[in-house]
């Protein structure tokens, strides 16, 4: 695949991942199965053609490929939660590129927290949050007390700013009435 078409079809693909997260609308997925259905089937394609893409040509890299396209490789790597096994070799890869400086440290953390969490372990970044209903909070971190030099190491805003952010997301995803978004009863 030409470079040109590569940055294309991550592009397409990029796209449609987000535009499918945007449809639900939402954190939790009670009421919208069917949309988190089209979510998955669309991680799941995601995943097989990186697999694929990865097989034939190795870790996207940014040098080639340029910021936007590895941001994009990296967003479906990030994404497949329901096949383990290729988020592991996606890691691999990325952690890989990022030492031969072609791929974020930064995007990098987040993916490695996304393994460590679907692995049942702590994460080292803290990145990850689980919905608890009146708010999220960060799933397990390793070592605590060494968030803070971790998160600058890759180039990661503070976790209390990130947190922050986070909170507010949750908020305005949780409240359709401060959006201005209504929800219609059947």
């Amino acid at each position: 695949m030409r470079i040109s078409q590569l940055r294309d079809e991550l592009e397409r693909r990029a796209a449609r991942d987000q535009q499918a997260r945007q449809a639900v609308e939402g954190w939790s997925d009670d009421s919208r199965t069917e949309l988190w259905n089209a979510v998955s089937e669309i991680d799941a394609d995601n995943t097989r053609w990186l697999v694929d893409l990865i097989t034939r040509q190795g870790w996207p890299q940014q040098s080639e490929v340029g910021e936007e396209a590895a941001t994009n490789a990296w967003l479906l790597a990030q994404h497949a939660d329901m096949q383990p096994e290729s988020q592991r070799l996606f890691h691999r890869l990325m952690a890989q590129a990022v030492e031969a400086g072609e791929a974020s440290p930064r995007l990098l953390g987040y993916l490695e927290d996304r393994v460590r969490i679907n692995s049942g372990r702590p994460q080292l970044f803290g990145t990850q949050f689980v919905d608890c209903g009146n708010g999220l909070e960060p799933r397990p971190i390793e070592d605590p007390d060494g968030l803070a030099e971790r998160r600058r190491t890759v180039g990661m805003e503070p976790f209390e700013e990130y947190q922050a952010t986070m909170q507010q997301l949750w908020r305005r995803n949780s409240n359709p009435e401060a959006t201005g978004r209504t929800q219609e009863l059947d």
